[in-house]
């Protein structure tokens, strides 16, 4: 007498076909959403900067400030100094409109105030600022004397009061360190249309430029 004949496949290996399909269903899912992510920051990033915005100077409407560099201080890089009164605690203005992306401290910060100006140096540029002002432009501002004034994700416009001017960070003198940047690329500062003149760190230079960050209501 003849067993019984079956055909097919057994019932554990459809189901393993079944987990296979499912798995790589999966993994094609996966690897789908992950290249949309990567676009999704990539492609931004590839685009050509926008037209310069008309970045102001970051201080008060009206003053003179020393801007400088000297060597090893790194190309464009411009540190302001007031010409006049004291510069501890002055305020730190917005150059134009945007986001902030940075709100927090870069290093460390030292101990270095008012109190106690020649108080040990901190590491970088202590407390800081970064702000995105769309078309791959930022500003970024150092060595704040205290916590900046903004958070991470705010709105703020030209003129805004984000920090006041420290020595917090690797600082000497209370002063603030400012940068320009297009893309990934630090560029020379511009202020309200024209070149500050701080490009080279190959040696110490100074020049002077008076602030047109004004808002409705100022002189």
């Amino acid at each position: 007498m003849l067993g019984t004949v079956t055909t097919g496949d057994p019932p554990r290996s459809r189901h393993r076909r079944v987990r296979t399909r499912r798995l790589r269903l999966v993994l094609a899912l996966v690897a789908v959403a992950a290249l949309v992510a990567v676009a999704v920051v990539a492609v931004p990033l590839l685009r050509p900067p926008g037209p310069r915005p008309l970045f102001q100077m970051p201080v008060a409407c009206g003053e003179t400030w020393q801007l400088g560099t000297y060597p090893g201080h790194d190309d464009f890089d411009v540190d302001l100094f007031p010409t006049e009164g004291e510069a501890w605690g002055r305020p730190v203005l917005a150059s134009y409109a945007g986001t902030v992306t940075v709100a927090g401290i870069n290093g460390s910060l030292g101990g270095r105030t008012p109190e106690n100006p020649d108080g040990p140096r901190g590491r970088g540029g202590g407390y800081w600022v970064k702000i995105d002002h769309g078309g791959r432009w930022e500003t970024q501002y150092l060595h704040l004397l205290e916590p900046p004034l903004v958070r991470e994700g705010q709105e703020v416009a030209q003129g805004e009061q984000i920090g006041r001017l420290g020595s917090t960070g690797n600082s000497g003198a209370p002063h603030l360190h400012y940068e320009q940047r297009r893309g990934w690329e630090k560029v020379e500062t511009w202020f309200d249309g024209s070149p500050s003149g701080i490009t080279t760190d190959e040696r110490e230079y100074t020049v002077r430029r008076e602030s047109n960050n004004c808002v409705a209501g100022q002189p």
